[in-house]
């Protein structure tokens, strides 16, 4: 995965951004460019995935998440504003929908296999619960699908609607 953000520790060390960051620091957001091995452009595709192989690396895909959460209810503005937070912390979500019971969070990942674009997914609601403060809900659904099934999908009229507009909204 090519994530990250200044000053950024990798995930399961133990470390917190907040504690990381002085009081009243704040936090900038950058883009990172994708590596080498991203397969974005059909001819740089070409040209990574035969020097990829050649050095035994595994290609990165897009793939595009959806994750259902779900449990007791929860006022409307405190679930929009953790929704809206998360964005902020997360900043690779395309759409959040929601009520007071319920919510379904839509973005795109970058990682080599499914295997590894699922985990990152199943992680996502837990590990920004608390900076968050989103509700204490469980995970009730997830779809990972690839970039050309999701364009597909869409092309053939029957996938999930296209991810506009941006941003938290109710259901």
């Amino acid at each position: 995965m090519r994530r990250a953000r200044p000053g950024a520790v990798p995930r399961g060390t133990g470390g917190s951004a907040h504690a990381r960051r002085a009081a009243g620091e704040e936090r900038a957001l950058t883009s990172v460019e994708a590596g080498d091995d991203f397969d974005d452009e059909q001819q740089r595709e070409v040209v990574s995935r035969s020097d990829a192989r050649a050095e035994g690396r595994a290609l990165s895909k897009l793939w595009h998440i959806t994750l259902s959460v779900s449990g007791a209810e929860a006022p409307l503005p405190e679930v929009r504003r953790g929704l809206e937070q998360l964005a902020h912390d997360h900043p690779f979500l395309l759409t959040s929908r929601y009520a007071n019971d319920h919510a379904e969070i839509r973005y795109w990942e970058e990682a080599r296999d499914l295997h590894d674009a699922a985990a990152v997914a199943l992680r996502l609601w837990g590990e920004h619960r608390s900076s968050a403060k989103l509700p204490p809900w469980k995970i009730v659904g997830l779809e990972v699908i690839d970039r050309e099934t999701y364009h597909q999908r869409i092309a053939e009229g029957y996938g999930p609607p296209p991810a506009a507009p941006v941003g938290v909204h109710p259901f």
